[in-house]
């Protein structure tokens, strides 16, 4: 008979939860306290606009990638130059953090920064962002700067790494 009542009481309480919002599930900016509206995605040098969020009904690399021509062309500009930080190793960041980033131990505070895909020879712009760990740790990739360069999301593609002063 307890075990019925307390199989009722908790059927109740997850029923009121099914409306809920919860904030984690939610919230398009970064985790580790870098804003998704941050750098390239929204400085006026590069963009006029801020990188729209991943809609929560995303499925497809075109979907997750809600970054417009203006913004891929301009993210594709800027051609040579920046300090060389040297190779790394990346993977695809997370889908739903939108713009033109990479998490890489290589630099230990933000900045504005430069990739290059050998492979493709093609490179992006993008806010680079200190993350812990050795300087031949992997990093993580948006999707939007993957997809610019041409790199595999299912891969671990190297790349090279530049800062860019000024």
């Amino acid at each position: 008979m307890k075990q019925g009542i307390c199989l009722i009481a908790m059927m109740v309480l997850v029923s009121g939860c099914a409306g809920a919002q919860w904030p984690v599930f939610n919230r398009p900016a970064s985790t580790d306290g870098a804003s998704a509206d941050a750098g390239v995605n929204g400085s006026a040098d590069t963009q006029d606009q801020v990188v729209a969020p991943v809609p929560p009904a995303a499925r497809t690399v075109e979907q997750f990638d809600t970054t417009t021509e203006a913004q891929r062309s301009a993210a594709s500009g800027g051609g040579a130059g920046g300090r060389d930080l040297g190779v790394t190793i990346t993977s695809l960041g997370a889908p739903g953090e939108p713009g033109f980033w990479l998490k890489t131990p290589l630099v230990s505070a933000p900045a504005k920064g430069r990739v290059v895909y050998p492979q493709t020879g093609k490179s992006a712009q993008v806010d680079l962002i200190p993350i812990d760990g050795p300087k031949t740790a992997g990093s993580r990739m948006s999707l939007s700067a993957m997809r610019l360069i041409g790199a595999p999301f299912t891969g671990l593609p190297e790349i090279r790494v530049f800062r860019i002063e000024g």
